[in-house]
């Protein structure tokens, strides 16, 4: 008797360690920081403990979902660009954290860089989907204490809604210090050779996505307009810590829509392991197919 059933896929489940795609004359890389652990009938308030039974597969073993954190390199030419930091340094515990989280990890993105061939100087543009501690770590911060910022030559990057909130909500030391190098970035300008922003309101008001186009291709980078790839499944989950949970669906919607187009993947760095995919639809259904990549290798 032939056994047809579908052994899980792990990698929904686990973090990810560098993971490359070459995308015409662009090279991108997820570098990691670290992780954070959600729990998931906290982070979406109206599911079950039915619904994760349905979704058991993209649960770890202590019934968290993974979320990875760090950022992704483009490098083109000989330029480079950085989307998103990571948390920088950091160690919680389940116990110290958020109620609707459990450990959060983050100090690996400099080492991993470094594996990479690449030095923080190096980075020209700083982009970011928004301002949250776990996309900002190494931006916002110094390395080993010294006084410059980590990326000591980048311009950095987001909308300029997003800017103002951390003006006036943010780390008064980190303005001061970053205050002459901001960029605002408006919807559909061309942040980076071949990078264009896409404002994609709802997780934060000025939340941000960017499309990077080349070699007759095109990414999403979805940002934390999704944090999990069961969104894409069921897009009309709210979530928790959207600040504005109605538009966030819509936003989500509209993304969905965006990669089931032709020749569009999508990058997703909470993804868990599956951080670079693309959407498949079905009747009126889609799902997140993440695309094979070896670790630290690259794939056209």
């Amino acid at each position: 008797m032939t056994n047809n059933r579908i052994e899980p896929d792990e990698r929904f489940r686990r973090v990810s360690p560098v993971r490359s795609l070459d995308l015409g004359e662009h090279r991108l890389t997820y570098l990691p920081d670290g992780f954070v652990q959600l729990i998931p009938r906290a982070w979406f308030p109206k599911t079950t403990a039915e619904t994760w039974k349905r979704h058991s597969g993209h649960l770890d073993d202590a019934g968290y979902l993974v979320a990875s954190v760090g950022g992704l390199l483009v490098e083109y030419r000989d330029r480079a660009l950085l989307i998103d930091t990571g948390y920088g340094e950091r160690q919680t515990a389940p116990a110290d954290s958020y109620p609707f989280l459990g450990a959060e990890e983050g100090g690996l993105f400099p080492a991993n860089l470094a594996a990479h061939g690449v030095t923080p100087d190096a980075i020209d543009t700083v982009a970011f989907t928004h301002l949250h501690e776990d996309h900002v770590g190494w931006a916002f911060s110094s390395a080993r204490n010294l006084p410059q910022p980590f990326f000591a030559n980048a311009r950095l990057v987001t909308s300029a809604i997003e800017w103002a909130g951390w003006r006036e909500g943010g780390s008064p030391a980190a303005a001061r210090v970053l205050q002459d190098r901001t960029v605002d970035a408006a919807d559909g300008q061309e942040v980076f050779p071949g990078v264009t922003a896409w404002i994609t309101p709802g997780h934060t008001a000025g939340h941000t996505s960017y499309t990077i186009t080349s070699g007759g291709r095109r990414l999403v980078v979805i940002g934390d307009a999704m944090h999990s790839a069961v969104q894409v499944e069921h897009p009309e989950w709210q979530v928790l810590v959207d600040s504005r949970q109605d538009m966030a669906v819509k936003t989500r919607l509209r993304i969905i829509d965006e990669l089931a187009r032709p020749d569009t993947l999508g990058f997703s760095g909470h993804f868990a392991d599956v951080l670079f995919g693309q959407v498949s639809t079905e009747g009126c259904r889609h799902r997140w197919e993440p695309l094979t990549l070896g670790d630290g290798a690259s794939s056209s």
